[in-house]
């Protein structure tokens, strides 16, 4: 998590390969079993320790389940599932000024519409739909509530106010990040479902809003996940690489384009491993865990961006198991 000028705490495991000790040939009718009884016990160990090694691994980075993702919470800084009826070409949506993400999902269209964290429950939102050959129509979907998080601290001033020189960096950066989270890359089909991009305990902390000295900062506008410098981190899902950079706030950072105004970032990183418009496949390493720019300590900031909006990383992961 870091903390901007206002207060705005936003922008905005290790990969094992393993060797097995004897190979074996997986097109073998012999049941498990039975192979293990005609290894040595050496070679047994080393079996099941690369067997356990590979299940953890597969747990770490788990691609999403058969589950519909992102799951549906039409509630502030949450994503509405929008059914826009069936038609052979995609309609193009519009909330506000953004296009919006359209998929196909069954027989019919899906709009993917991310809320903004400022809206307040009972609000009725309106989705302007333009379908092919026909005229545009306006749908409504309704805002439902949420609770988020705050927290008070009491801090010298000289921590939470920036300098002149921070404080115009700091405005010069917003400004780009605001324009590079707008973009909208046209694409038939969009990969949604996502892999948790490093391993280590997921905070809650998306929304969170502290306040400082009694005055009320942006909320927190993504995922923090703790991890220690130098761990790996790889691509939540498939896509482009649309910046890197060292912004004052966020630190080496990098922000992947997966299509129709979807975009991930991952921050505080210590070292960026992609190039400005690079292809890189879902689980491809991006980056390192850090502790660069304004934080405290090393993990992974990962947010999420729909139609230009921060919406919660978690809708679109694979629930954490349950703790034992």
């Amino acid at each position: 998590m870091f903390f901007s000028a206002t207060g705005e705490a936003d922008v905005i495991p290790t990969l094992v390969r393993i060797r097995p000790a004897h190979a074996i040939d997986a097109r073998s009718p012999m049941p498990l079993s039975s192979l293990t009884l005609h290894l040595s016990h050496q070679a047994r160990r080393n079996f099941i320790l690369a067997a356990g090694a590979a299940l953890l691994s597969s747990r770490a980075f788990a691609a999403a389940p058969s589950i519909a993702l992102p799951r549906a919470s039409s509630v502030p800084g949450g994503v509405a599932r929008v059914s826009l009826g069936a038609a052979e070409q995609a309609p193009v949506a519009r909330f506000g000024e953004h296009r919006v993400l359209v998929q196909r999902e069954g027989a019919g269209w899906t709009a993917f519409v991310g809320i903004p964290l400022a809206e307040k429950a009972g609000t009725k939102l309106r989705l302007l739909v333009q379908r092919p050959g026909g005229a545009a129509e306006t749908l409504e979907f309704r805002v439902g509530a949420k609770s988020y998080a705050s927290q008070h601290l009491k801090v010298p001033p000289d921590k939470v106010e920036l300098s002149k020189e921070d404080l115009a960096r700091y405005e010069r950066e917003r400004a780009r990040l605001a324009q590079i989270v707008a973009t909208f890359t046209d694409s038939p089909s969009v990969p949604l479902a996502m892999r948790q991009p490093a391993p280590g305990s997921r905070s809650s902390s998306f929304g969170l809003r502290r306040y400082f000295n009694g005055r009320a900062r942006n909320p927190h506008s993504g995922m923090d996940i703790a991890a220690p410098t130098g761990t790996p981190v790889v691509a939540a899902t498939g896509g482009r690489v649309l910046d890197t950079g060292d912004y004052f706030f966020s630190g080496r950072t990098v922000i992947l384009d997966h299509g129709q105004g979807l975009l991930s970032l991952y921050a505080h990183l210590s070292e960026t491993d992609a190039q400005a418009q690079q292809l890189v496949a879902a689980g491809e390493a991006i980056g390192k865990v850090g502790a660069t720019g304004r934080v405290t300590g090393p993990h992974l900031h990962f947010s999420v961006y729909l139609n230009a909006v921060a919406v919660d990383p978690a809708l679109f992961l694979p629930r954490e198991p349950a703790a034992r």
